[in-house]
This record gives C-alpha cells, structure tokens and sequence, in this order.
C-alpha cells in the first residue's frame, strides 16, 4: 500500500487543530495552554484527558491513550487511516490525494536529499570547532554568537579545502548529490565545487525542522556576494520557506506576533537579546505563498526591514503586493528601522528594550502605504493630490475581502478629506447632494464588475496591462506566453496578436493603435481593471520584469491545476492509458516548477 506524502499529511495537521476534531466528541476546557475534559476512551468523573494544540496531540492519563488527529479519528470512530486522513482532509479544504507511481518515487528521492543535507550538516558542523577554522569561529564570536547559540542554530564552516564531495560518493551518486544543489562543475576540468565555500551556512529548514537548504555568509567582504542561498531544488522552494519558522512555530500559543527581518544574522541577533518570535524570509521580497505560511502560526506579522533606501523600497513593494491579501483576521503590519541601522545595531546600542520600543511604533499595511504615499506627494500640486487619490482607490480594489476593501476606502477618504479641507467643507454643507450618490454607485458598480473576474482573469489582465504598456519587458518572455492558455478565446486572439507585434519591434503608440483597431472594447477591459497601473508606474525595468515572471509563473500554474482538474474527472469516469500518463506527466511538471 502506498504512504501517504509526509508534506501532505503535515499540510493537514497545520489547517486542522487537534482541539477542532476532539471537540466535536469530547467537551473540552481550556486551562491554560491546552484543554481538558473527559475521557473518551473511559468512563470517569474527573477530567484526566488533555489536547496540545501547540503540540498537536491529545494525551488521556486515565488510559494511556495518546495521538494525533489521524489517531483520534481512528480510534474513536474504528476506521482506517486512509479513511481518517480523507475525512480530515476534507475538513481542512484539501482535495483527497490520488497516488501515483511518480508519488512513491518522489518520496524516495526525498528520503537521500534529507540524508545528503544530513550528512553535509554534520560534517561541517565540526569544521567550524576545528583549529584550522579559527577565523571563523572568531567572526562569530565577534557578533556575538557564543558556542550555546552556535549549536542550538547548527552553524558551520566551508573550508575550501575538503574533499567531502569525495566522501559523498561512497554513499551516493552524482546524480542524487547534483539534485541538492550543493556543489556545482567547473566545465572546464570537470571538478565539482562546494557551493559555500569559505563561508558560513545556516541550516534553512522545513517545518518539520528538516533541512533542506542553506544560507551562506562569506567571512571576508571582497568581490563575492555577501550572502548567498541554496539554488531551487525539487524540495526547496524559495517562495514557499521561511528560514527560523520550524523554531518559533511554538510560540503561537503565547503571541498573535511575529518578526520578519531580512538576514539570518538578524534573526540570531535577536534571538540572543530574548526576542524569539522572528524570522527571515531570506533575502528574497516576501511572497504570497510566504506570508499565507506564517499566517498559519501568526496573524499579526510585523515586517522589520532596514531604514536604508533600499530596505525602504523592498518595504512599500512588500506592502503594495500583500495588501490584497489582508482580512479581518490575517493582518500585516510594518516596522522601518532608523536609516542605517539594522536590527543587530538597535540591539547593540540599545538592548532588547529599544527594539522593543521600535516595534511599539509600527504602523498597519494601509497606514503604512498611506505614510509611504504621501510623503512622495508634492501637497500643494492639485495634479499631484488627484493622481495619489487614485493610487489609493487603485490600490485598494485589489483587496480581496470586499467588506474590508470598503471600509479600507473609507478610511483613504477620509484622510485626503484632511489633506484637502477646502473640498471637505464644501463637502459638509452638501453631504447628500444628487452627484455624491451618483459617485458613490458609480464606485459601488466598479467594485462589483471587477467582482465578477476570476482569479485567472486577473492575472491575464495584468500581463495584457504589460505587454500594452510595457513591451519591452514582455519581449524576453513571449515564448513562455505563447506557450499558456488563456480563459477565453478573445483573449487568446489578442495575446497571440500582441506576441505578433512586439516579436516584430512595433513600437508601443503602434502597438496601441494596431489593437484598438479589433480590440478596443478588450482594450478597455484590461485598463479600467488591472491592478497594476498604481503599483508598476514608478518601478524600473528589472522590478516589472521580476512582477511579470510572477504573474506568468502564477497563471501557468493555474493552467496546470485546470488540466489536471480535467484530467482526474476524465479518468475518473473512463480510465484510458492515454489520459492517465497525461495526468501524472502534468502532476510530474507541477512538482518541479
């Protein structure tokens, strides 16, 4: 019988909590921590029966019975563990797993990745402690980090001069050892090559504090790259991991907060002056699939990036790109620190209780946007005043829970009515005149139109948005586009058109005036209703390629999911060879991109 994947039965466990499946047989009590109540597998008075939530599972004193939710389920209703893991998946909002030969092979290749990164952990672990390694360990010491903090982190040392690839091969093959990523070939000798060396590694880990990639820091600043992180592999995604997570994931039950800086030395810098509710997203602009993962822990994360420029930069865009996101319960605030300082240099000149007192002034997403905004905003320039009105209410209709989006809106009115309060005495003695009404519904059918698009639809409009405006950033990706389908086949005339024009060097007014021609009611579509115009109008170049790769990225994805959707309905009724090795080839490519 096939098992099921360690990662899925994990995602289960984080959606469901072990209090949510007992309670609906057992009446629980909080105290404290965890819950109490009455034995489920023996008649008693006193409640001898406890569930951890924090650490997901239940434990009954009187019995001896202990477990997780799959055990629960299975020993309290007589089913099967597949049977538990259906039922708990259902409840979790995940589709049942449907197993492949493709399942079982990924889970063996899973087993050696661990076991490489294992073994490479270990190894240079004690590399660091060795008298060859002194400068090392002497950086480290230098910041800070004494032996206690060394170990609890698993830090090591890169000396060029090893031969542990060497060592990897009694055990392993080229191939198995290529597929971590932790050595590269040099093409012209032939020679494989220590990613890290001469630099530090910080183990980066899973959830289940598995490691499965590192961070390099190189001892002495020159022509390399301070920092440096494990290429993408099969297992390690870096939009989808958070370095420190698998640690402070524990301490859910004691705060809604968490901290995300940018460095892994930020975070150990902190951990040491007693702030340990912090992370690190590792260098890269947190993503969705990021803060949807520490949303499953902490619904108040506080984002703490550097006052420098371009921590201020990495910042508003971080905001710009997660406020769709936001609700009621799942919030996001900003922390910038002083120019110059990162969170290492608040703590050495001021101790846990200046960054503390740092944090006590961060600001929530919208305020901190509506900070950001204004100060870029020349306040007495009507022009300027009306085109950051519309920033605000573009913005803002990027917000996904429609309740918050309007309340959100309200609160932006509100604060240009101070910034403008001419208009709002004006507006004072004529509050319900005909025209605000009519504005009001005009914005009232804005908002339910863009209701009506899809998730996918969304996507498509933004890269249309692009490639109208911007062909030039669209030119180097036309391949992939042409490759991906889009929802209707209006839509997938006019793309095909515009790869057409911009393959053919049309200049952007051509381009515009070429697909008015046939297009414009499409044309208008896409203007009126992209989400981007506000957010991509003052990056450069490079910022809108990086957000059009992720955008095509996405909509690839979905286009995956859609055919594999159709594909599992197709077998489902009529299993054909054909379509099933369509299935797992598709299941196949999902996994590796």
């Amino acid at each position: 019988m096939m098992k099921y994947p360690k990662d899925y039965l994990d995602e289960i466990k984080l959606r469901v909590k072990v209090s949510q499946v007992v309670s609906k047989s057992v009446q629980l009590k909080k105290r404290g921590k965890e819950f109490i109540g009455l034995s489920p597998f023996k008649n008693e008075k006193t409640p001898s029966f406890t569930v951890s939530d924090e650490k997901g599972f239940y434990h009954c004193f009187s019995s001896g019975e202990h477990g997780n939710i799959f055990d629960f389920l299975m020993k309290t209703k007589s089913i099967g563990f597949g049977e538990a893991v259906r039922m708990l998946a259902m409840e979790a909002g995940m589709q049942p797993y449907k197993f492949s030969n493709f399942d079982e092979k990924r889970e063996k290749r899973f087993k050696v990745y661990k076991s490489i990164f294992k073994e490479y952990l270990n190894f240079f672990k004690r590399q660091l402690f060795d008298s060859e390694n002194i400068i090392a360990l002497n950086y480290l010491s230098k910041r800070g980090l004494k032996k206690n903090i060394i170990e609890e982190f698993e830090l090591g040392y890169i000396n060029p001069r090893n031969d542990f690839y060497k060592k990897l091969l009694e055990n392993y093959t080229e191939e198995e050892i290529g597929l971590t990523g932790l050595f590269y070939k040099l093409e012209k000798s032939g020679k494989f090559v220590n990613r890290f060396n001469s630099r530090i590694i910080f183990p980066i880990k899973n959830l289940n504090g598995e490691v499965i990639a590192f961070g390099g820091r190189i001892i002495k600043d020159g022509k390399l790259a301070k920092y440096i992180n494990s290429p993408e592999t099969e297992f390690y995604k870096k939009g989808r991991t958070i370095f420190n997570l698998d640690k402070v994931k524990s301490f859910r039950s004691e705060t809604d907060e968490i901290i995300i800086v940018e460095g892994y030395m930020d975070v150990i810098s902190l951990y040491i002056a007693g702030i340990k509710n912090v992370v690190s997203n590792s260098g890269i602009a947190l993503t969705e699939n990021q803060i949807d993962l520490i949303w499953k822990f902490f619904s108040k994360p506080i984002v703490c990036l550097d006052g420098d420029e371009s921590g201020q930069r990495a910042a508003i865009r971080i905001a710009e790109r997660l406020i769709p996101l936001i609700n009621e319960n799942n919030k996001i605030y900003f922390s910038i620190l002083p120019s110059g300082n990162d969170p290492d240099d608040i703590i050495k000149s001021g101790g846990k209780e200046k960054f503390l007192n740092l944090l006590d002034t961060k600001k929530i997403i919208q305020s901190y946007i509506w900070g950001v905004y204004s100060n870029e905003m020349e306040k007495e320039d009507p022009f300027a005043i009306s085109k950051f009105e519309k920033r605000l209410k573009n913005l803002c209709s990027t917000i996904q829970d429609s309740t918050l989006r309007k309340y959100i809106l309200e609160d932006f009115l509100k604060r240009i009515d101070v910034l403008t309060p001419i208009q709002n005495r004006k507006r004072t003695f004529n509050k319900y005149s005909n025209r605000n009404i009519r504005v009001l519904n005009e914005t009232k059918k804005l908002y339910e139109q863009k209701d009506h698009f899809s998730k996918e639809q969304i996507k498509e409009h933004s890269i249309f948005f692009i490639m109208l405006n911007y062909p030039s950033v669209a030119k180097s990706k036309l391949d992939e586009l042409s490759r991906l389908t889009f929802s209707s086949d209006d839509y997938n005339k006019l793309k095909n058109v515009l790869i057409k024009l911009i393959t053919s060097n049309t200049n952007e007014e051509q381009i515009k005036i070429e697909i008015n021609k046939n297009f414009g009611n499409l044309v208008k579509e896409v203007e009126k209703n992209s989400t981007l115009k506000t957010i991509i109008v003052n990056k450069e170049d490079s910022e809108r390629l990086e957000l059009f790769e992720e955008i095509l990225s996405d909509l690839k994805e979905m286009n995956h999911l859609k055919k594999i959707e159709f594909l599992e309905s197709k077998v489902a009724k009529n299993l054909d060879e054909t379509s099933y090795s369509e299935l797992i080839k598709l299941k196949t490519q999902l996994n590796r991109d």
